[in-house]
């Protein structure tokens, strides 16, 4: 099969010759309004559907098709999306240089040391964890009226002082490049589109990337595992990129977050019979930018663990019973990490028989706070947590 569909990388110089060809050739020609303004498809253009879906261009297999992509069409692009849904032999790509290196360009910034983000189609807190004193982003944004709001983001965290540059129409007559805070982007005009801002963080310290964050950047209810023991837990469960965890009794969802902030591609299925706790540990993971991520299932386990996809690693934050447990090694596949804080007697003595049985390491965690004691300090012990961590 010869190829029917041609990816073509636009920027806002206009078509190479290459895909001047292409386009001439095409019965049909997908594209955002811009571009199919830009390339003068006239009636033989279709716009992308709202929302955005390949669908309507998979109907017109066997035409000669020509779908329009800014850029490099496979940074941030349709283009992947398309190769994934047909065979290497149906499609050919003209790539253009992206967004990201028409900016690094006229910043002189090195592209190997800059995050790359596409927020057009995504939150603005997926920056969050990015951002840093000293850090430099690149930014695609939905259009010019998208900016300002994202400096107020920047400003709302901190980093007011960051520098930032809004980048409009690039690599065309109507490049314009304009250099202010982020207080200051805050409350100028919308730009032109496309649009691009570059970041240099200043302000915050940001978030830090050991395992362990303040429990006051969770809203919570008193349910969740505190820093100390968090960091722990974090270090048993050990997150690699690409793994998948079961977080029974998700709380506020705090170990399900920062299992998704220590490696890419990371996917967590968190499990809470309260409705409350549960829309809370969304939340939470919209804040750190990683709610679509974040799969929450309104059950008691092990109620309903069957449907979920299989794990690489599984924590139990409290309430393991030996139904859970025998639930558990009966799901879960071979090579599976568990790990389980027990808090109750109850719990700490299901734990022990079982690793008696299962081998794994077994800690006790014993903490304890300075605080007032008469004009003096002392120690106030915590609760006593038992840690039970095994491979199935």
């Amino acid at each position: 099969m010869s190829a029917w569909l041609t990816i073509i990388g636009l920027n806002e110089d206009g078509p190479s010759p290459a895909a001047r060809e292409a386009l001439a050739r095409a019965e049909v020609i997908f594209g955002g309004a811009r571009h199919l303004e830009l390339t003068q498809a006239g009636a033989r253009g279709r716009p992308w559907p709202v929302p955005f879906s390949i669908a309507p261009l998979l109907a017109c297999r066997g035409m000669q098709v020509v779908a329009l992509c800014s850029g490099d069409p496979f940074w941030f692009g349709a283009g992947s999306l398309l190769a994934e849904a047909l065979a290497p032999e149906e499609w050919v790509a003209l790539p253009a240089p992206s967004s990201f290196a028409l900016a690094a360009a006229k910043l002189g910034w090195r592209l190997e040391d800059i995050i790359c983000l596409g927020l057009h189609a995504a939150p603005f807190a997926q920056a969050r964890a990015h951002l840093h004193d000293g850090a430099r982003l690149l930014c695609l944004l939905r259009g010019g009226e998208a900016v300002a709001p994202f400096a107020a983001y920047l400003t709302e965290l901190g980093f007011g002082a960051s520098r930032l540059w809004r980048l409009e129409a690039l690599g065309g007559a109507r490049e314009r490049i304009t250099q202010a805070s982020a207080a200051e982007m805050a409350v100028l005009d919308p730009g032109l589109s496309p649009v691009a801002v570059a970041v240099e963080v200043a302000g915050a310290l940001g978030l830090p990337r050991t395992p362990g964050l303040a429990d006051s950047l969770f809203a919570h209810d008193g349910q969740i595992t505190k820093r100390p023991v968090r960091a722990l837990t974090l270090s048993a469960l050990a997150p690699r990129p690409g793994e998948h965890l079961w977080d029974i009794g998700l709380g506020a969802g705090s170990i399900s977050i920062e299992w998704l902030l220590a490696a890419p591609r990371t996917r967590a299925s968190g499990v809470e019979a309260d409705a409350a706790r549960a829309a809370r540990a969304l939340e939470n993971a919209a804040g750190f930018g990683v709610a679509q991520r974040l799969h929450v299932l309104e059950r008691r386990a092990p109620d309903g663990l069957e449907t979920l996809a299989r794990p690489d690693a599984i924590f139990i934050g409290g309430g393991a019973s030996q139904a859970l447990l025998e639930r558990l090694w009966a799901l879960a596949p071979a090579g599976t990490r568990l790990v389980a804080n027990a808090v109750t007697l109850e719990s700490e003595a299901l734990l022990t028989a079982w690793s008696a049985e299962k081998g794994g390491a077994l800690l006790r965690l014993d903490l304890a706070e300075a605080a007032a004691l008469g004009g003096k300090r002392g120690w106030v012990p915590a609760r006593p947590i038992v840690q039970w961590s095994v491979t199935l």
